[in-house]
C-alpha cells in the first residue's frame, strides 16, 4: 500500500509540474533560452576562469560577466549591421515604377494573367499590376507603420522583462555550471540521482557542441553566400546572405525559405534600380549562389554537426526531422535534433538492454 501511495504521489507530482510549466511557459522560455545560451558561451567561460590577474586567477563571476558580454555585442552588432540594411531595402521597394515596369514586361504579365484566369486564382476583372500596386502600398503604408510602432510601444515592457531575465539567467548558469543541475537532481529521488547525474552531464556536452556546431554552420553559410553574391555583383548581398545563412536554422526546409526570399530580394531590387532586363540574370545568380552554398552545407558541414556533434547516424537524423515536422511543424524541425539527443540519453540509462535502444544510443 505504501508504495502504491508513493507512486501515486510521484505521478501527481510530474503532473504538477507540467501543468506550472504549461501555465508560467514565459519563464520556462526564458530558461531554456538562457541554458542554450550558457552552453554556447561556456568554452569562453571556462577559458576565462584560467586567465591569471598576478597570482589569482580570474573569479567566476567577472569570467560569466565577460562571457555575457561578449553574447550581448556578438548579438547588438548583428543588429546594428543588418536593421539599417532592412530598412534601406524596405525603402528600395518603394522606389519601383510599378507602371513601367508593367510596360516593360506586359506580355510576360498578360501570359501569367491568362495562366492564373484559367486555374481560377484571379477573375478576368482583376488587374495583376493593380493588385501588385496594392500590396507594395499595403506593406508602405504609413498606417502599418503606425501600427507597427505601436505593437512594440505596447510590448516594450514584457519585452524588457524577457530579455533582462535571460541575461540575469545566462549570467548566473555561466558562473556556476552546476546550478540548473542540481535545482533538476532536487527534483528526482534518491535511488534515480546518479542516472539522472549522467543523463544530465551527458546532454551538457552533446547539446553543447550541437548548438556551437550550429552557430559556425549559420555563420558559414551567411559569409558564403555573401561572398558569392558579392562576387557576381548583386545588389544588398549582405541582407540577403544574413536571412539566407539565418534560415538554414530550419533543416532541410530551410535552404529552400532563404533561396526564396534572397531571390525576392535580388529581383526587388533590380526593379527598383530599373534594369528591368538583368532580373533573369539576377535571379539566377541567387539560386546558383545558394546551390553551391548549400552543397558545401550538405557535404561538409550538416555532417560534421548534425551527426558527429550528437552521435547519431545522419538517416536517423533526417527521419527525426521530417517526424517532428509533421508533429509540429517548423518550431518542431528546428527542436527536433535537440529533444532527440536527450530522448536518446534518457532511454540509454532507464531503457538499457532492449536491442533498439543499445543500437541507436552506442555511441553515446
Amino acid at each position: 500500500m505504501n508504495g502504491n501511495f508513493r507512486i501515486i504521489m510521484a505521478f501527481l507530482g510530474v503532473v504538477l509540474l507540467v501543468l506550472m510549466a504549461w501555465y508560467f511557459s514565459n519563464i520556462v522560455a526564458y530558461i531554456i533560452i538562457a541554458a542554450v545560451l550558457s552552453l554556447i558561451g561556456h568554452p569562453l567561460a571556462e577559458l576565462m576562469n584560467k586567465v591569471r590577474i598576478g597570482k589569482f586567477l580570474l573569479p567566476p563571476s567577472l569570467s560569466a560577466l565577460t562571457t555575457l558580454l561578449v553574447i550581448c555585442l556578438l548579438i547588438a552588432g548583428f543588429i546594428m549591421v543588418f536593421v539599417p540594411l532592412v530598412s534601406r531595402q524596405a525603402q528600395m521597394i518603394t522606389n519601383i515604377d510599378v507602371e513601367e515596369a508593367s510596360e516593360y514586361y506586359d506580355n510576360e504579365i498578360s501570359q501569367l494573367r491568362t495562366f492564373l484566369v484559367k486555374k481560377d486564382i484571379i477573375t478576368k476583372d482583376e488587374s495583376l499590376v493593380q493588385m501588385l500596386e496594392t500590396q507594395i502600398d499595403s506593406w508602405m503604408n504609413l498606417a502599418t507603420f503606425s501600427n507597427i510602432a505601436s505593437s512594440i510601444a505596447s510590448t516594450t515592457g514584457s519585452l524588457f522583462i524577457g530579455v533582462f531575465s535571460v541575461l540575469f539567467l545566462t549570467f548566473f548558469f555561466l558562473q556556476d555550471p552546476q546550478l540548473l543541475k542540481n535545482f533538476i537532481l532536487l527534483l528526482v529521488p534518491d535511488k534515480m540521482e546518479e542516472k539522472f547525474r549522467t543523463i544530465l552531464h551527458k546532454s551538457k556536452v552533446l547539446l553543447s557542441r550541437y548548438f556551437i556546431g550550429l552557430m559556425i554552420e549559420l555563420t558559414t553559410m551567411m559569409t558564403l553566400i555573401s561572398l558569392g553574391l558579392t562576387f557576381f555583383g548583386v545588389k544588398n548581398a549582405l541582407i540577403i546572405g544574413f536571412l539566407g545563412g539565418l534560415m538554414n536554422i530550419i533543416p532541410y526546409l530551410g535552404p529552400l525559405i532563404g533561396g526564396s526570399i534572397g531571390v525576392i530580394l535580388g529581383v526587388t531590387t533590380t526593379l527598383s534600380l530599373g534594369l528591368y532586363d538583368q532580373i533573369w540574370i539576377v535571379a539566377l545568380e541567387v539560386i546558383g549562389t545558394f546551390a553551391v552554398a548549400n552543397l558545401i552545407d550538405n557535404i561538409i558541414l550538416q555532417p560534421l554537426i548534425y551527426s558527429k556533434s550528437v552521435s547519431a547516424h545522419p538517416i536517423e537524423i533526417f527521419l527525426v526531422i521530417i517526424m517532428a515536422g509533421s508533429l509540429a511543424g517548423i518550431p518542431g524541425m528546428i527542436l527536433a535534433i535537440p529533444s532527440y539527443t536527450v530522448l536518446r540519453i534518457v532511454s540509454k540509462e532507464f531503457l538499457g538492454g532492449f536491442k533498439i535502444v543499445d543500437k541507436l544510443t552506442e555511441n553515446i
